[in-house]
């Protein structure tokens, strides 16, 4: 008997189907936010292949650094300092600091994912930005595992694909005929430039700058970037522990005062 034929003894009544356990009703859209995200990360991709070989970086090398390190801002970081003939170190030590946020999105994705073992590495691998918006934007614990690995996926296989292609275009052409060389710091400028919308940003960015230019004719290629982002996280953490300004007596919580009688259980 087909399933649409109904029950035994009860042929209008449909049969009822086990539902499919990896089905919930934010899949679609969740996994077309995903699709979204990655070709935005494909296309940025591209300008950081391209970046990366007008940097002075080779093809294999600008793949590496994307299979392994497969974070933007950190990779544009690490490009940058190289552009300017900074020393490895130096590099590394900018991207660091740069990626240093993703230890802390680890916190919550850790209590949603609960990795085991040698787990905890490969999930460590896609703790970035957009994976922990998208995990932490779901309602229901399954939709946001499923959330966490499928924009994790999709934006690692297409940051990978924008990568090659970038690094491609930027093998076969002379860098510095389309200005490549000089890209690195303007695209880092822009991933900045949204950001200095607020007044303590706009210090904390401005003493940056000057500490980098003090350093600039006295230290190592490399060296001023490093110490620009100490600055910034010097403020981050200043910012972060600084205690809250009285602004009025503080309230007595050692007494509740009763509730109105008459309006005693109505919601305010």
């Amino acid at each position: 008997m087909s399933p649409d034929e109904g029950e035994p003894g009860n042929p209008g009544k449909p049969v009822d189907r086990p539902a499919d356990p990896a089905d919930f009703p934010e899949r679609p859209a969740v996994l077309r936010a995903a699709i979204g995200l990655g070709v935005y990360a494909a296309v940025f991709g591209m300008s950081f292949g391209a970046v990366s070989i007008g940097s002075g970086l080779s093809l294999a090398q600008t793949m590496v650094l994307s299979l392994v390190m497969f974070s933007g801002a950190s990779q544009f970081a690490f490009v940058g300092v190289v552009a300017t003939g900074g020393a490895p170190a130096a590099a590394i030590a900018a991207a660091l600091l740069l990626g240093v946020r993703n230890a802390f999105y680890g916190v919550p994705i850790s209590e949603i994912l609960a990795p085991r073992g040698l787990a905890r590495l490969w999930t460590a691998h896609f703790v970035i930005d957009e994976t922990t918006a998208m995990a932490l934007g779901q309602a229901t614990p399954r939709a946001r595992r499923y959330a966490f690995w499928a924009t994790g996926l999709v934006l690692c296989a297409l940051w990978q694909v924008g990568s090659l292609t970038g690094a491609v275009i930027g093998a076969a052409i002379d860098p510095s005929a389309f200005g490549l060389d000089a890209a690195a710091p303007a695209v880092f400028l822009a991933l900045l430039w949204p950001n200095l919308k607020r007044t303590e940003n706009k210090i904390v960015a401005l003493g940056g700058v000057v500490v980098a230019l003090a350093l600039v004719p006295v230290a190592p290629a490399g060296i001023p970037v490093v110490a620009a982002a100490v600055v910034a996280v010097v403020a981050g953490f200043r910012g972060g522990s600084a205690p809250a300004r009285a602004t009025g007596p503080e309230p007595d919580t050692d007494t509740e005062p009763e509730p109105d009688s008459d309006t005693e259980g109505e919601p305010v």
